[in-house]
């Protein structure tokens, strides 16, 4: 196979790498360049017509609905929980955690509450930072930690999308008959979360306190990683509960931290740190009252996913599938009764029952999100039409067959020759880059997941094997997050320190690097025993 495909292959991914990281461009921005990029390449070099391109621009905008429609409804409910006041009681709250244990403090808020939040579709790289800063950490550590914390549990995040994105392409590739479930993938999910989260709690240490921060707070650290390994072993096994297990890994942790706390005679509230405004406010707003967008979304989400016969008719039956539109003529699957983006605008509009906004507070939360939403939603569904285009660049219509060789079986071919059995090894990194490039864990499944398992076939593993490796591409996305520079720019201004990122994000690149080669190193370990 000539070398000139494989370079035609990576010139979109080099030129949207060359735009983030050497013109500095946006990822919405970027990714429009490899589109077009990408495009022209299968168009000229890879027999792919116009018919196949439009389609498959098509089929990947309606893929990306379970990650691009969340954020979509998600940055919706943050403007009205903000422009409701709803926001600012929460973070009062949360200022007034764990202040006598540092180490408890950081698992709580930045593990903790910072998983809780993700998995709802909050955003901890906007929320925490101000509330680091006030608690009395430095700009660095306010920047750096909540952009951490929740990484292990990426794969959890908009109530279990990057999952939900995994499961769906494994089973396009796959195949009618030998599809996988949610609990076969979160089954396999789960064995990389004890020593990651573990690990990722010492990471968040070494940034507070060096080598006596990781000697004082060793002991919460261990406790948290228990605690998220036994909570997501149990949810991982059930189909109904695996999109849950970062709303549940969050709330076990504060949970069992704050008992942690009593058992130490120490405080989990302390209001000292409030100002005369903030305790007047407290006052003035209830506490379950702001709470009751994310609190109605997690028991619609419980209600939908744990009678066994509500979710097998809207995740199994009602499959909502739009047909005529691929190129390849399948049906999207869409599950829009079942994806949670449909119920976090449900969740939001029963949650004015409670709230009462005004009609001037709506009108603010509608041009606030109008402001926010377009370009973060476009850079979610930009790079699921670039991962489609690759792989069905080459497919004729007329034959129903490819005609040549598509880009992502032109990688995997050059993959498994290259890598051959060691192709576990480096997988973790090139999720790694897919998450730098997308931004994302969900987009970087989107666009890097065909390509793995079509390697891992090559390489004749069995399921078990293929689902390992892309699990492992899958974490390296999810890791990737502690080194997005448009992450570490919303910590900062979040803060009114646009510019300390750049000092955040060579330590941050380290850690980043070595929890990927663990990452790596477990991929090789869970092939070894498991297999």
């Amino acid at each position: 196979m000539p070398v000139s495909s494989l370079l035609l292959t990576l010139t979109p991914i080099v030129v949207i790498i060359a735009m983030l990281v050497i013109w500095k461009k946006p990822a919405d921005i970027s990714g429009i360049v490899g589109w077009v990029v990408v495009s022209i390449i299968a168009f000229f070099f890879f027999q792919t017509n116009l018919e196949v391109l439009i389609r498959s621009t098509i089929t990947g905008v309606i893929r990306s609905f379970a990650v691009s429609l969340v954020v979509a409804a998600s940055l919706l409910q943050m403007a009205y929980m903000e422009k409701t006041g709803a926001l600012k009681r929460i973070i009062i709250f949360i200022k007034t955690i764990a202040c006598e244990n540092k180490a408890v403090q950081i698992m709580m808020i930045n593990i903790g509450f910072g998983t809780l939040m993700v998995s709802v579709g909050a955003t901890p790289v906007s929320l925490l930072p101000p509330i680091m800063l006030a608690l009395g950490y430095s700009t660095y550590v306010s920047i750096a930690l909540p952009c951490i914390g929740y990484d292990a549990l990426c794969t959890y995040a908009l109530l279990g999308a990057p999952i939900v994105v995994f499961v769906d392409v494994a089973n396009s590739f796959l195949g009618q008959g030998h599809e996988i479930s949610l609990s076969q993938a979160g089954s396999v999910f789960f064995m990389f979360l004890p020593v990651i989260s573990t690990l990722i709690g010492f990471c968040m240490l070494w940034i507070v306190g060096r080598w006596q921060g990781i000697k004082d707070g060793w002991l919460p650290v261990v406790i948290t990683g228990a605690v998220i390994a036994v909570v997501s072993f149990f949810t991982n096994k059930v189909d109904r509960l695996v999109v849950l297990t970062g709303i549940m890994c969050g709330a076990a942790v504060i949970i069992v931290m704050s008992l942690y706390l009593l058992s130490t005679g120490k405080k989990i509230i302390d209001k000292s740190r409030l100002t005369k405004e903030e305790i007047d406010y407290e006052k003035s707003y209830p506490f379950w009252k702001a709470l009751t967008p994310w609190g109605l979304l997690v028991i619609l989400i419980l209600g939908l996913n744990l009678p066994t016969d509500m979710f097998n008719l809207l995740y199994r039956e009602i499959t909502l599938p739009l047909s005529g539109l691929s190129a390849d003529g399948k049906p999207i699957v869409t599950r829009a009764l079942w994806n949670a983006y449909t119920w976090i605008f449900v969740s939001t509009f029963l949650s004015m029952i409670f709230i009462k906004p005004t009609k001037t507070q709506l009108r603010e939360t509608f041009s606030l999100w109008w402001k926010r939403a377009p370009r973060p939603v476009f850079a979610a569904i930009i790079f699921f039409v670039i991962g489609e285009i690759m792989n069905m660049s080459g497919f004729d219509m007329t034959s129903k067959k490819y005609a040549v060789a598509s880009m992502v079986q032109i990688l995997a071919n050059f993959s498994s020759q290259i890598f051959s059995d060691a192709y576990g090894s480096v997988v973790a990194f090139i999720g790694l880059l897919g998450g730098f490039i997308t931004g994302s864990e969900a987009s970087t499944i989107a666009m890097f997941a065909t390509y793995t398992l079509k390697t891992s076939n090559m390489l004749h593993m069995e399921l078990l094997e293929m689902l390992i490796i892309t699990a492992g591409l899958a974490f390296g996305g999810g890791l990737a997050s502690v080194i997005s520079p448009a992450k570490l720019q919303n910590a900062s201004a979040a803060i009114d320190k646009l510019g300390e990122e750049t000092a955040v994000i060579r330590i941050a690149f380290v850690f980043a690097i070595l929890l990927t080669a663990v990452t790596a190193a477990l991929v090789m370990v869970f092939l070894a025993v498991f297999v």
